[in-house]
Formats: C-alpha cells, sequence, structure tokens
C-alpha cells in the first residue's frame, strides 16, 4: 500500500461451496484458482482515470496533488473500450469504501518544488466505513455495472481489499469487542521487528486475530464482492496479516464466492522465491514481483552485466505450479519507470518489451501506455492522459499513440504465442555484453519465440543457431514483420541501439 511516503502526522451451489471448503482446508495441496497466466492486468487508480458522474464530484480539487480529482466508476466503465483494443484482459482497481472525510497534510520531495498540500483518501486506502461505498467513486450499482461491463468485453476485474488497517481517526478507533477489548492497536510497534502487530505508516491496525474483527472485515468484503461479481481480489499490506486469517480467508472466498477466486498478494519486497511459501499453504494465487522493475531498469541504463539480467530472468521460472507472479514497472507506491529512465523512451520500450515476454502476469499502470508523466509520490498518481478527448480530469494531457501502439502489438503478440505466457526459459549466449537473449518455448504447442535486446547506444551484432524446429521456415522479427538474416544455420542480426527485437516463424 505504502499510500503516504511523506505524510505528516444462495447464489453458490451447494455441491460447489462444499467442495471448495474440502479443497481450501488442505494447505499445501496446491489448488489454485483457474490459470491466470496468459492475463494482462491493467490498474487503475479511479479518481485519476475518467470522469463518467459529475454530480459526485464535491470537493473536486483538480490542483491538489492530495485531492480528489473526479474520476470515478462511471468513468471507467465508459472507456472499458479503450482498455479492450489495448489487449487488457484484467482490470484491477483501488478499493471502493468509504473513506475518511478529512485530508492529512503531506509534504512531498522538496526537488518536486510540490508545497505541502492536504491528502484525502482519493486512493482508497484510508478506509472510514467498511459497509459503505465511497460517494466519489459511485454506488455498489456502478461497480456491479463496471463488472458486467468488463465481462461482456472478456475482461476480469480484481477489487483492492483492505484487512489491515483503517483511515485515520475512523470509528474502528473507538470500537470493542462484546467483552470490551479495543479493535484496534494502541501501540505504533516495529514493522521490522513485528510485521503484524504495528500500525503501517502510523495507520490505525486492526486486531486480525480477534475473532469479532475477523469476522467483520471477511463479512464486509466478502460481501461486496458477491454483490458485484468481481473475480478477484488484491490483497493489500498482506504481510501485516497473520497467516491463519489468510487460510481463513481463502476458505470463506472459495466457499461463498467462488472456487475460482483469485488472489493476489501484495507482499512487500516479494520475489518468487519469497512468495512460495504462501502458494505452498495455498493462501493465495499469485503475488506481487517487487524486484523486476529495479532488475529491468538497471539493465537498461547500463548497470551491471548483460548476462546477470538474462540470468535473472531465468530465475524467475522458479515459482510453484500453479501459481503466478505478477511483474510492473511502475506503481503508485513506486517512482514512474519512465522517469527512472530519464524520460527515455526506448529505454523504456525496452523494459516494456521484456516485461511482456516474461514469465508472469504483466501489470500496466494506468497511462504508463501512452506516456503518462510523473516520477516518484505524489506525481506518480497524476492524471490519465487523454489529450484532446473530451475525457477528464486528464483531458489536454498530452499522450503518445505511437508507445501506445507499440504496447497495443506486444499483447496482440503474447495472446497468441503460449510459450511467452507459459514457456520455459534459455538463456542464450552473449557475443557482447551489451546485449541479452533468450528464447521462450512451450512444450506442447511447439511454439518458440526468441527475444534479443540490445540497451547500448551503439549497434550491436548478434549470431545465434536456428533453433531445433525452425530449420527451414522463414523467420521475421515479430516486431516489425520483417524477414530475417539467416546463413549458415545460424540468425545474423544487426541490432539497432537501444532496441529489442522478437522473432518468431512464419
Amino acid at each position: 500500500m505504502r499510500v503516504f511516503p511523506y505524510v505528516t502526522p444462495k447464489g453458490i451451489h451447494v455441491v460447489a461451496a462444499l467442495l471448495a471448503a474440502l479443497l481450501a482446508c488442505s494447505p499445501g495441496s496446491s489448488v489454485a484458482a483457474k490459470d491466470w497466466s496468459g492475463e494482462v492486468l491493467y490498474f487503475v487508480l479511479l479518481d485519476r482515470f475518467a470522469d463518467g458522474d459529475s454530480s459526485n464530484n464535491f470537493k473536486v480539487q483538480r490542483a491538489n496533488p492530495g485531492g480528489y480529482h473526479g474520476g470515478d466508476l462511471k468513468g471507467l466503465t465508459q472507456q472499458l473500450d479503450e482498455l479492450s483494443d489495448l489487449g487488457v484482459t484484467a482490470l484491477w482497481i483501488n478499493p471502493v469504501q468509504k473513506q475518511m472525510a478529512n485530508p492529512m497534510y503531506a509534504q512531498a520531495p522538496a526537488k518536486l518544488g510540490i508545497p505541502e498540500f492536504q491528502h484525502f483518501g482519493f486512493h482508497g486506502y484510508w478506509i472510514e466505513d467498511f459497509e459503505a461505498m465511497e460517494p466519489h467513486f459511485g454506488s455498489v450499482a456502478d461497480l456491479k455495472h463496471l463488472v458486467d461491463e468488463a465481462h461482456k468485453r472478456g475482461i476480469k476485474v480484481l477489487l483492492d481489499v483492505v484487512y489491515n488497517h483503517s483511515g485515520y481517526n475512523s470509528k474502528y478507533s473507538e470500537r470493542k469487542t462484546s467483552d470490551g477489548v479495543p479493535w484496534m492497536r494502541s501501540a505504533e510497534g516495529n514493522c521490522e521487528v513485528d510485521p503484524i502487530k504495528c500500525r503501517v505508516g502510523g495507520l490505525p491496525d486492526f486486531k486480525t486475530e480477534l475473532p469479532e474483527v475477523r469476522e467483520y472485515l471477511l463479512h464486509a468484503n466478502i460481501n461486496l464482492a458477491k454483490q458485484t461479481g468481481v473475480d478477484g481480489f488484491r490483497l493489500d499490506t498482506y504481510k501485516h496479516v497473520e497467516t491463519d486469517f489468510w487460510l481463513e480467508h481463502r476458505k470463506r472466498t472459495r466457499a461463498e464466492i467462488s472456487p475460482d477466486f483469485f488472489l493476489l498478494a501484495e507482499y512487500w519486497g516479494g520475489t518468487a522465491s519469497s512468495l512460495d511459501p504462501f502458494f505452498a499453504r495455498d493462501e493465495v494465487d499469485s503475488g506481487f514481483d517487487f524486484s523486476f522493475k529495479g532488475s529491468c531498469e538497471s539493465f537498461a541504463n547500463g548497470r551491471g552485466r548483460a548476462i546477470a539480467f538474462g540470468s535473472y530472468l531465468g530465475k524467475r521460472h522458479s515459482i510453484r505450479k500453479g501459481y503466478q507472479v505478477a511483474h510492473y514497472l511502475s506503481t503508485h507506491d513506486e517512482p514512474m519507470a519512465l522517469a527512472n529512465l530519464g524520460g527515455d523512451k526506448a529505454k523504456f520500450r525496452l523494459c516494456v518489451a521484456v516485461q511482456m515476454t516474461s514469465i508472469g502476469i504483466p501489470v500496466i499502470y494506468y497511462g504508463e501506455e501512452v506516456g503518462r508523466g510523473g516520477s516518484e509520490w505524489p506525481t506518480n498518481r497524476n492524471d490519465m492522459p487523454w489529450g484532446d478527448r473530451d475525457i477528464y480530469p486528464g483531458h489536454g494531457v498530452a499522450r503518445d499513440e505511437s508507445l501506445r501502439d507499440f504496447y497495443k502489438s506486444l499483447l496482440r503478440m503474447r495472446q497468441q504465442h503460449p510459450a511467452l505466457t507459459r514457456g520455459s526459459y534459455t538463456l542464450l549466449s552473449a557475443p557482447q555484453d551489451k546485449l541479452v537473449a533468450y528464447q521462450r518455448s512451450d512444450l506442447d504447442s511447439g511454439d518458440k519465440v526468441i527475444v534479443v535486446a540490445n540497451r547500448d547506444p551503439d549497434v550491436a551484432a548478434a549470431d545465434y543457431p536456428v533453433p531445433e524446429g525452425w530449420v527451414g521456415k522463414p523467420i521475421v522479427d515479430a516486431t516489425s514483420g520483417a524477414p530475417v538474416q539467416v546463413e549458415a544455420g545460424r540468425i545474423k542480426l544487426d541490432m539497432a541501439p537501444v532496441s529489442v527485437r522478437i522473432l518468431t516463424t512464419q
């Protein structure tokens, strides 16, 4: 979640439900939800995307980086064709429950030149009431309509949910159990020492070990999912809630919502290896890979050996069968990748291409695909660029349509080639440290794809043997459709500066 780095102070069939409950009772049984390995996930902060209902624009402050800007569920629903056209197959939206009414005060890094500002819960993580919707976002009916319309387009919907904490000064701070035990922890605690019994960023921390508190939170979020038909949850602040809670959560979501209800964990700092204990206990289906962003940025910026980056990409395949990691380039909690790459779109395209040809569920942070600006918090939460289109709050903000076309071609390629979603990984030898090259291969279909990335500012020559099964077949660069030169059984490439070529057969 990391929402304020600089803040200052029955419709379910009975048989299916019983089966789900029985399966969920066996941790480590590896009965993950329906495979999401082929999905492309698009993350939207509702308030920053599109305004579809001006009637809920009270207290909108578009000049305030911490204020509400007017985006809502109706606005996102109206722009679903934009996402469908891009090739998105799953949508992740921020929490939608009622937010705390009063703002905190925040100070951005001095280098950004942003003075102290009022910070409202426009992001959705400062919940005041888990049983009510935030009016700025819309109603339960609006959320259900979004889900229904997304499903018509083949797009799944993940709802971000919070179990660990409430917003500052919420009504829960005064609530007690029937025998007088407070619902919230009073002491701050040290999250490095005890991640469970601490207050993340000073936020009021629920005692989720108390049955009454646990039942309240589970019922509130599961009931919202049942009402609206969402396909899964993105689980906020995962490491700050105890394992037995997540095991009960898994059991309940399967039994009360669907056996295929998908769970994606935000385990801060997670990697394929560090997430494995949660997969082994079958607590969730997927978790964020926090290592991918920095690793690709370093490679593109010329830091470290190219072969080491190639080896890293291979290690990401050590994921437990049936489970996934989700890898991203930018989020609401970290600086935008384009900014970290010095605004160099060639480097950014390189990382996008590697992201879309790597194992895991690629996550696109809204507007990345059109070159949205911004760097670190709070500018990493600015408005979706809509150019001249009459869509607010990002009307008039320039967008890069050529970059969007690049994304679109990569997503189409990913859908067409099973090797890119479920294939094995082979690191190809690099004739020089400018390049990283790898082959993705799917045994079932026989599909193969070769990816070659040149991070150097100069032209680089690449020379690789033609893979088994490609001999005698015309090889093309899928990014351009151009034929690839083959001499004496070897693929010969002149790689343009800071470029990627993705090779397939016709």
